[in-house]
């Protein structure tokens, strides 16, 4: 099952996707907390705008240097935080920000979180998992020299794109990730390539930091990222949940 959040001519709503007649089976409220009640209600995909599928209450743990290396030793992966405020959706532009000259893209499967958890051991996981969406985990990387901060880095406003859809009952162990750059692949990896799984990542950022309903946990990229310029547009896909694209803007 996959849901979106979108929007018409009013308010953001959400729907189940019926796939078979490329329809939205409208919800009655947010499915995070209020279950998967519907109202009757048909919408069909081509009248909608469809939205980031959902907005973190609280925070983006992200993690990088997670997949591994052809030839080389396993890397040892690095936790960091990303506000709420880095989040767009589908077709939102990302804004480069006016001090960095070096934005590299990073297509990531990311876990949404649906119970409060700390602490949670591996096997327990999956309790407090919610689904599962696609997302772009964008770094400006020549602000990650040394004693330089992370969050300059990794948090800037429209940093974080996400969507289509949130996936529910997802099995994430061996998802492909993709990514193109102006209709080109660049990116081609596969979860299963994860130094530890999806799971084990959830469980690691869990004993750092409490994570709450609507919390993000993104996963990492695989090998071919790399530098973005204004007027390009980037694809992110990952298997089971799809695609979408974000155009790439610099204001002056």
């Amino acid at each position: 099952m996959r849901i979106a959040r979108f929007v018409t001519d009013g308010n953001p709503r959400y729907g189940i996707l019926d796939e078979d007649s490329a329809e939205l089976v409208v919800l009655r409220s947010d499915p995070l907390f209020a279950g998967f009640d519907t109202t009757g209600e048909r919408v069909a995909l081509d009248d909608v705008r469809l939205l980031s599928p959902v907005i973190p209450r609280s925070k983006v743990a992200g993690l990088a240097r997670s997949y591994r290396v052809d030839g080389g030793p396993d890397p040892d992966p690095v936790v960091f935080l990303k506000p709420n405020t880095s989040v767009i959706g589908p077709d939102d532009p990302v804004v480069l920000p006016r001090w960095s000259q070096e934005v590299w893209y990073e297509a990531e499967l990311a876990v949404v979180i649906g119970r409060m958890g700390k602490d949670v051991p591996v096997e327990r996981v999956d309790e407090i998992v919610f689904g599962y969406t696609a997302a772009n985990d964008y770094t400006a990387k020549d602000q990650l020299a040394p004693g330089d901060p992370w969050a300059r880095a990794k948090g800037w406003d429209t940093s974080t794109p996400i969507g289509p859809y949130l996936a529910v009952d997802l099995d994430p162990d061996d998802l492909a990730v993709r990514a193109s750059v102006d209709g080109v692949r660049t990116q081609d990896g596969r979860t299963s390539q994860l130094v530890t799984g999806v799971r084990e990542i959830v469980a690691q950022v869990s004993e750092i930091f409490t994570l709450l309903p609507g919390d993000l946990v993104l996963t990492g990229t695989p090998a071919g990222n790399g530098t973005v310029e204004a007027g390009q547009r980037v694809e992110v896909e990952v298997e089971g949940i799809g695609s979408f694209v974000n155009p790439i803007l610099r204001r002056d």
